[in-house]
């Protein structure tokens, strides 16, 4: 585990594989989803450190990496290049799973010559709506004030839209519960108040690989075939039947070999 000083916080990543372990793939950059960390890639970087090079990273307000202030998902997208340049890498795939999506998305708009490839994992382009995103400010406001009972509840929901699977809820749970505060309340504010970028999709011209859970409620497979269907250069939606949000999680036997054959045609 590395950290590093980039615009005004101190990142957290891993960096494996590479010329120090004989992967001598493209390099593969890991954003991980909204409450979650660097880890929760563990099963993909198993799968694929000795052929290329993995780096994962704690986004602003999650993992070992705090958020110093209020922040947009164009921040971290400019915090991931950031990192990139920290260790001398000139371009990577860009692996994206929700929020990792979404500042996957918008590095390859501001950066596109940083970007070799985008992988995108239940994420979208537009925003949610006006329901739902009332919705969410309302668990934001028990993620910030609610009793302990009253969080680990409303954890639990999340748990179920995020994960779908109990025994991963019950190693999550009591990590989103330590969480503080404050940091959950400003990671809050950059989900609902992101940009909606559907209109600048088809700028983004590199190969772009969806993967998608068949049951997500988080982000519906309808919003990840209308995405893919904006983009020049998209090569395949690959639906994971039965899994919720987190499908490189709880399905990674689909999501590996998938992810192998994409990266071996880049």
């Amino acid at each position: 585990m590395g950290t590093v000083q980039v615009n005004g916080v101190t990142v957290h990543y891993d960096d494996t594989g590479g010329d120090d372990t004989g992967g001598d793939g493209p390099v593969v950059l890991f954003s991980h989803g909204f409450l979650m960390d660097r880890t929760m890639f563990d099963a993909q970087v198993d799968a694929l450190a000795d052929d290329y090079r993995c780096i994962r990273w704690d986004e602003r307000g999650f993992g070992g990496t705090a958020a110093t202030a209020e922040f947009t998902y164009w921040d971290s997208a400019d915090d991931a290049v950031a990192l990139l340049d920290h260790l001398g890498v000139d371009q990577a795939v860009f692996v994206g799973m929700s929020q990792g999506g979404f500042l996957s998305l918008r590095a390859a708009l501001a950066h596109p010559e940083r970007v070799r490839a985008l992988v995108l994992i239940d994420s979208a382009a537009d925003t949610d709506d006006a329901a739902t995103i009332e919705g969410y400010r309302g668990m934001l406001h028990v993620f910030e004030h609610g009793t302990d009972d009253e969080r680990a509840g409303v954890f639990q929901i999340v748990a179920g839209l995020i994960l779908g699977d109990d025994e991963l809820a019950a190693e999550w749970v009591p990590k989103w519960q330590a969480i503080d505060r404050g940091q959950l309340v400003r990671a809050g504010g950059a989900l609902l108040d992101r940009d909606d970028i559907t209109d600048r999709i088809g700028e983004i011209t590199c190969p772009v690989l969806s993967v998608h859970g068949t049951d997500d409620q988080a982000i519906s497979l309808d919003r990840a075939l209308a995405l893919a269907a904006a983009l020049p250069d998209h090569r395949g939606v690959i639906e994971v039947d039965g899994a919720a949000h987190a499908p490189n999680m709880t399905h990674p036997d689909i999501v590996n070999p998938a992810l192998r054959a994409f990266l071996d045609e880049l």
